[in-house]
């Protein structure tokens, strides 16, 4: 438990910052989910312009520290590789 008031702002920047991680997380998992789904129907256009709407997201999560560097690189490249053969 916080015990003086730095601690306290200190724990509820922490909230929110937690709350605005998870849904920049999420929102990444479900564009990935996404991109695939439409390569695997055969969607290759609407696959590739998905791809880059994720590519985008996940970007400015690295930018902003919500990913490392090199997952969003990892991420990128594992989509790619999956929507290229479609």
């Amino acid at each position: 438990m916080a015990n003086n008031k730095s601690a306290e702002k200190r724990v509820r920047q922490i909230a929110v910052r937690t709350e605005r991680n998870r849904a920049t997380k999420s929102r990444i998992k479900t564009l990935q989910k996404k991109t695939l789904a439409q390569a695997e129907a055969g969607n290759s256009a609407e696959a590739l312009k998905s791809f880059g709407e994720f590519a985008s997201v996940v970007d400015k999560a690295a930018k902003n520290n919500v990913l490392k560097k090199n997952k969003a690189a990892n991420l990128k490249s594992r989509t790619n590789k999956a929507i290229k053969p479609a």
